[in-house]
């Protein structure tokens, strides 16, 4: 699966959102290519590419990054695994150091399953000039498959008075590049993902983090967790 792709120091930092019941893992299927059925609070397993935007069409059709008609591998494209738990609350960060290797703007692909072969829009991350740092992501499920990645979308609201970010589209808050930490400024440009679930599990249970978003919408999750999502990033910068 994507020969010679880079693989990205990731960081899983998990919310749990209601109360948790004790349950097991029943979920076997550890890679992002192969197809799973899960139930809630199982472990999911699921891939994010980064690379240019027309590296992921082939044939002027999107393919799952699984599908080696791609050509991910020659373009300097980086990988990051996860295996949050469904229905939980996650926020996923990933360090974006390398992403100065990748040209022509750097887009977003979440990925999942091989029959179903689920994909979501590639989504923009960085340009020569802004990098969209926060992102939220829904895994939708039908009967514990995966049938759709979608990124969900709340405005420029938050960064219309900040000086160090702009609003790209009309609908996300990207960091001037310049005043980014790898550009000599002092904003950690980091990206971290919101990561919610909706639809049923394998047992015909409601994915019920999909509700919970709005009620959460009013802390800063990336604020509250970043000072752990730090600490573990410098213990892994002491090996690489």
């Amino acid at each position: 699966m994507m020969a010679m792709v880079k693989q990205m120091v990731a960081v899983v930092v998990v919310i749990v959102a209601a109360a948790v019941a004790e349950a097991g893992d029943t979920n076997g299927v550890f890679s992002p290519c192969s197809d799973a059925k899960v139930k809630r609070f199982d472990g999911f397993t699921f891939g994010l590419a980064f690379s240019q935007k027309d590296s992921f069409f082939f044939n002027k059709t999107q393919l799952s990054p699984c599908d080696r008609r791609l050509s991910l591998g020659s373009t300097n494209s980086q990988l990051a695994v996860f295996r949050p738990k469904v229905d939980e609350i996650s926020l996923l960060t990933v360090n974006t150091t390398n992403f100065n290797s990748i040209s022509n703007g750097v887009y977003m692909v979440a990925f999942a399953g091989r029959k179903y072969a689920a994909r979501s829009t590639p989504v923009l991350v960085a340009d020569s000039q802004h990098t969209i740092t926060s992102f939220t992501m829904v895994l939708e499920f039908k009967k514990g498959t995966l049938q759709n990645f979608y990124w969900k979308k709340f405005g420029c609201s938050k960064c219309s008075k900040k000086s160090a970010f702009v609003c790209l589209n009309g609908q996300d808050c990207a960091v001037k590049s310049s005043n980014c930490k790898n550009q000599g400024g002092s904003i950690d440009c980091n990206i971290s993902i919101q990561l919610i679930f909706s639809g049923i599990d394998k047992k015909l249970t409601p994915l019920n983090s999909w509700y919970e978003l709005k009620n959460l919408r009013q802390y800063s999750l990336y604020g509250l967790y970043s000072n752990i999502r730090d600490a573990i990033m410098d213990q892994y910068n002491d090996f690489f």
